[in-house]
């Protein structure tokens, strides 16, 4: 499902962090269920998949199959002003961002199956 925005421009890179954030997040309990397990087990696993320090890593996986523009979006997000909070490592909570920005990119842009 392609998003459409107001001016068909593109939020800017922490809104689409906020979008991807969720979207993350249900991917990755719709993956736990289907591996099967008890509730509270099921959310410690998605809280450590959903954890800065693991977005940061699952960005550093994905970077090399990046396009061009994914790069750029990654990059805006990576360099957007923020603020983390105090018990976050800046250099994870900052490419966490980034994860979450191309994420929300690639929902609004109707690219589900490249998610």
């Amino acid at each position: 499902m392609k998003l459409e925005f107001k001016h068909n421009a593109l939020p800017g890179s922490l809104e689409l962090a906020y979008l991807g954030d969720t979207i993350y997040d249900l991917y990755v309990r719709t993956h736990l269920i289907t591996q099967g397990g008890k509730v509270n087990q099921l959310h410690r696993q998605a809280v450590r998949l959903v954890c800065a320090h693991a977005q940061c890593e699952a960005l550093a996986r994905v970077t090399p199959l990046l396009t061009e523009t994914e790069v750029d979006v990654v990059r805006r997000a990576r360099n957007a002003h923020q603020s983390p909070p105090r018990n976050a490592d800046p250099r994870e909570y900052h490419h966490a961002t980034a994860l979450e920005a191309l994420i929300g990119y690639l929902y609004a842009t109707g690219q589900e199956a490249r998610m």
